[in-house]
């Protein structure tokens, strides 16, 4: 069994459908916490060494830490919005209530500054459409360098990559200082759309190759809803969702780098892909969604 695919269920508990921190991952900086509330629900989450963000990826809930209430509005699904969100700090005592229940995500790095609480309005966000043809996917930034600032290791984003098509490609890795990349621990935690296209289930399943030019690690497998897979060196991509199944994933990222940054190489024998898109039209399917929500396709 691969030690990097995480599939749903191994990594929980009855509250919690992904309990990940750096030592489990056997790692050092990154982790992920998914917690599932019932209606009515309150849960106390102590963040000790690890600043984080409060993402909603199904319902609404109110944020409470360090004197300061944050109303996430949320989103019925991470097929159907994008989401507004919360930075909450390490050495915090955070609330989390809701009153109708929610499945929320807290992306983690270790980190050594406390910085303050914070809001991040889903209207801020950048959706982002990148490649082409069946390359095209929605890349949705909401906690990443140059536009969420406010964290000391953490970087996350979203990806939607519509049925059939492929995203995290051309294969690329970051797991040494050179002159087009920085050290980075990076966690992918899927979701997959049922034949609605909106509503997660594990009917549906996609694909994830991430390698070594060693051939040390070597590995293509499926990936269904609630997987995680964990990417401690080598290079990663295509990530290829299904037809009939579109594919979202989280991506946490953090280093040891003294500054914030999600640079990357691409493997060399296959970065001459990203030329070919200038010639493609994109895929009308992307974006997927906005702030406002689903996007209608002509």
């Amino acid at each position: 069994m691969s030690k990097l695919h995480r599939p749903l269920g191994t990594l929980s508990d009855e509250r919690d459908p992904v309990r990940l921190t750096p030592d489990s991952a056997g790692w050092t900086y990154s982790g992920l916490r998914v917690l599932a509330l019932a209606a009515g629900e309150t849960r106390l989450v102590r963040t000790g060494e690890y600043e984080a963000f409060v993402l909603p990826l199904a319902g609404s809930c109110t944020v409470r830490v360090d004197g300061q209430v944050f109303e996430l509005a949320g989103r019925d699904s991470v097929f159907t919005r994008v989401t507004d969100f919360a930075y909450v700090p390490r050495d915090a005592e955070v609330e989390l209530s809701t009153a109708a229940g929610i499945e929320v995500a807290l992306p983690m790095a270790r980190c050594g500054r406390r910085l303050e609480a914070r809001y991040g309005p889903a209207e801020n966000v950048p959706v982002e459409v990148r490649g082409a043809g069946q390359a095209t996917r929605q890349v949705t930034n909401f906690g990443v360098p140059g536009v969420w600032d406010h964290a000391d290791k953490l970087n996350a984003c979203e990806l939607i990559t519509p049925g059939g098509n492929w995203s995290s490609y051309p294969p690329h890795k970051h797991d040494e200082v050179s002159e087009c990349e920085v050290v980075n621990e990076e966690i992918y935690y899927f979701r997959i759309a049922g034949r609605d296209g909106v509503t997660p289930s594990r009917e549906g399943f996609g694909l994830h190759r991430t390698y070594t030019s060693d051939a040390e690690l070597d590995e293509d497998v499926a990936v269904r809803d609630g997987d995680v897979f964990l990417i401690p060196r080598g290079y990663h991509g295509p990530c290829v969702a299904a037809p009939g199944y579109p594919m979202y994933y989280l991506n946490v990222l953090a280093g040891p780098a003294d500054e914030r940054s999600m640079a990357f190489c691409d493997d060399p024998a296959h970065g001459w892909v990203r030329d070919t898109w200038n010639d493609q039209e994109l895929d009308p399917r992307c974006p997927v969604t906005s702030h406002e929500g689903r996007v209608s396709w002509s």
